[in-house]
């Protein structure tokens, strides 16, 4: 049976896929659209099957405030390449995400992949772009903050690193705030929130640098307080000094502009993520196997 060009264009509209693609798709199926849209979506859910197992580790930050300023999304969306997630199609993806999530505010990953969004269910179209663009493509994480004494402020260095900021009804400072979060990458605001296990480990750490000094156990303990008191200063937000103001911590900095921090958030794409490290000649002949 002929495939004619209006038939190619007509799947091409509907599923997005390549003409060649689409061709071979409607060469199957003797010309059915449909039947060559359920085929095609059967060998989409193989191809997704099949990447599942590859390590994204690369992608963008997507942030979205709402048009009050009081409420932010932070999410971050995984692929296998940079190539990839700087594709119109996977920033769209993106975007769609962090609108569903605003939209519907999902309690978590499994809810927010039941979402159904403008471009359809966000797990069958998940798969759709796993075999359309050919590569692992993952939702990793989500927050949605919600200012209930101010706004939310946020920051986007680039696409790699986002920062969403709870903070009292200063948009100038928040912006700053934000911006200092994404560079020195607090752990937490203030030194009574910082977990107790990471104070326990960096204590042993520092108590074995200590008695290797060979000092009495008075100077010792001396010792360990103050490189406790650094490390606290290290890790907070108030206790950092500012990016743009190293004379001041951020605690003075928000003392002038008499702002809060109540909280924030901090995505930087793949951290925390191993990836795998292959070799190139390997990886080529295991693409010319099929595998």
């Amino acid at each position: 049976m002929a495939i004619t060009a209006a038939q190619v264009k007509e799947l091409r509209e509907r599923t997005g896929s390549g003409m060649m693609e689409c061709k071979k798709a409607l060469v199957e199926t003797q010309g059915d659209i449909d039947a060559a849209i359920e085929s095609m979506r059967q060998k989409g859910q193989a191809k997704a099957e099949k990447r599942a197992g590859k390590t994204a580790a690369e992608g963008i930050v997507a942030l979205l405030i709402s048009d009050d300023g009081k409420t932010g999304v932070i999410v971050e969306v995984n692929s296998e390449t940079d190539f990839v997630s700087k594709g119109d199609e996977f920033k769209a993806f993106a975007q769609d995400i962090a609108q569903g999530i605003m939209a519907h505010d999902p309690k978590d990953l499994e809810a927010l992949m039941s979402l159904n969004l403008s471009s359809g269910v966000v797990e069958e179209t998940r798969k759709t772009l796993v075999a359309k663009l050919g590569e692992n493509i993952n939702i990793r994480r989500f927050e949605k903050v919600s200012s209930q004494t101010g706004l939310v402020a946020s920051y986007c260095h680039g696409e790699r690193i986002g920062v969403l900021v709870d903070i009292s009804d200063n948009a100038n400072a928040g912006r700053d705030v934000a911006m200092h979060i994404a560079a020195s990458r607090p752990v937490c605001v203030g030194e009574d929130q910082v977990p107790a296990e990471l104070l326990e480990k960096e204590k042993r750490v520092f108590e074995g640098q200590a008695k290797e000094s060979g000092k009495p156990d008075n100077i010792i303990e001396k010792m360990i307080v103050g490189r406790m008191k650094k490390y606290l200063k290290e890790i907070t937000l108030l206790g950092q000094s500012f990016v743009k103001n190293p004379d001041q911590t951020i605690a003075q900095f928000l003392q002038e502009a008499s702002a809060t921090v109540n909280a924030f958030y901090r995505f930087e794409v793949g951290e925390g993520i191993e990836k795998k490290v292959e070799n190139f000649a390997d990886e080529v002949m295991a693409q010319a196997r099929g595998k």
